[in-house]
């Protein structure tokens, strides 16, 4: 699929380079030739210098060809000018990001009225994913499936655990817990687990459980989940503003510290229900003053990565905190993984996997049948959502029947109304809905998974 870019900043670099490895012709744009040399040195795309407003640039990138235009600058106004001009110029879907709170109180009326395809805000996806955390603060990290019902959820596990050095084949019937493993992390390595497989102590487990019954499923696993009632935040950026109005929706007691004092006023006039801290919390006695050893959950949201780690290392050892970082790079994944920081949270990344399924979906007129993308191990582990079709080559049959390739389980099958988290007796049938959890790449359609 023809797609062109604007932006070649964080967000752009990172969904450009996603877009290429799934095999699309992709196009960039950008004012800088240093982010143009950077895009097109790394991935296969062809970079084009200049601004995404212009009818001429555009031209040179081709949109008359375009299936899909992606305006992601950091500049909102230029990106929904970009989408228009895009539009009007080569009639294809248009994606534009946006992340000032008064243009996200109008998403519906600007996505109408510009006729977008999406709009995406990385910072109130972020605060949307820190939120449903800390509704389940044991998990590490969740994605939805099956319009919601269906959760894959990361976990690790803890020495006191009922599932450790128990077989995957086992745990459902001693324990009569509806879920199934569908991927294990032990250290470096990434499996796609058989029946044979022995859970340790330590290992990060992605489990797959019907949305309403995950709570049950993790008591019965030894995987405490008590409530979450206070959240400390650090930095009082866009995420912090958007995460602070859920959280009082929730009812969490939240406290922000932030050290620009204007950015304090703003958002003491916007919550009655918070308390706003003016203070630098790199300052071990602002955090002490504050109560962090008492804080149910720790937020780390300032803009450098590294001051996000800190604070959040600190946090651990002072407090039994739940641990929320934000990062913007990921280059050190190994090393941040080894702090056991709990979560970390990547808005970059959190924007390029949407942008990438509703890609899938589009495709899907083509030919694919993939509807959901998520990378739920980052580069290492995908999970994808198919629509059976007519005459499809995995119906009829028994999953013990069905011959998959190495790297492939299938997670869960809705008949309709109907969730089941499947056995070797499962039946896929037209009309399902198909996840399917692989460290495989490219698979566009469910005949993929068969060896």
């Amino acid at each position: 699929m023809k797609i062109v870019i604007v932006g070649c900043g964080k967000v752009g670099y990172t969904v450009a380079g996603q877009l290429a490895n799934e095999k699309h012709n992709v196009t960039v744009i950008d004012i800088n030739r240093k982010n143009i040399d950077r895009v097109t040195n790394e991935f296969d795309v062809y970079g084009v210098i200049g601004n995404g407003v212009s009818s001429q640039v555009l031209e040179e990138a081709d949109i008359s060809s375009a299936e899909l235009f992606l305006a992601l600058t950091g500049n909102d106004e230029l990106n929904l000018v970009c989408c228009l001009v895009a539009r009007k110029s080569g009639g294809c879907k248009t994606i534009a990001r946006i992340h000032n709170p008064i243009y996200a109180q109008e998403m519906d009326v600007l996505k109408n009225e510009l006729g977008l395809a999406m709009i995406v805000n990385s910072e109130m996806m972020a605060a949307a994913e820190i939120a449903r955390i800390l509704r389940s603060p044991s998990a590490k990290k969740i994605e939805t499936f099956a319009k919601g019902r269906v959760e894959i959820v990361k976990y690790k596990l803890p020495e006191n655990s009922e599932l450790c050095n128990m077989q995957i084949k086992d745990i459902m019937g001693r324990l009569r817990i509806d879920m199934l493993i569908t991927a294990v992390e032990r250290g470096e390595e990434v499996i796609i687990p058989n029946g044979e497989f022995a859970l340790m102590p330590g290992d990060i487990i992605s489990v797959a459980t019907v949305s309403k019954k995950a709570n049950q499923m993790l008591k019965k696993a030894g995987l405490s989940n008590s409530r979450i009632s206070s959240a400390m935040i650090v930095g009082g950026g866009d995420i912090s503003y958007y995460l602070t109005k859920m959280l009082i929706t929730m009812g969490i007691r939240t406290t922000i510290i932030e050290k620009n004092y204007e950015k304090c006023e703003d958002l003491s006039a916007e919550f009655d229900g918070a308390m706003i801290i003016h203070g630098d919390a790199i300052s071990e006695g602002v955090l002490f003053e504050e109560g962090v050893k008492d804080a149910d959950s720790f937020i780390a949201l300032t803009n450098i990565d590294e001051t996000n780690i800190l604070l959040s290392l600190f946090a651990k050892k002072n407090s039994n905190a739940k641990l929320i970082t934000k990062v913007h790079t990921l280059s050190y994944d190994d090393v941040i993984e080894s702090m056991d920081l709990d979560t970390i949270i990547c808005p970059k990344n959190i924007v390029s996997d949407n942008i990438i399924s509703y890609a899938r979906a589009l495709e899907n007129s083509k030919g694919s049948n993939v509807e959901t993308l998520y990378n739920i191990i980052e580069g290492k582990a995908e999970a994808l959502e198919f629509i059976i079709k007519k005459d499809s080559a995995v119906t009829g049959k028994s999953l013990a029947e069905l011959r998959l390739k190495d790297g492939i389980i299938i997670a869960c099958i809705t008949h309709g109304r109907h969730i089941e988290i499947p056995n070797g007796r499962s039946i896929i049938r037209e009309g399902d809905s198909v996840v399917v959890v692989t460290t495989r790449k490219g698979l566009n359609d469910i005949s993929d998974i068969l060896g």
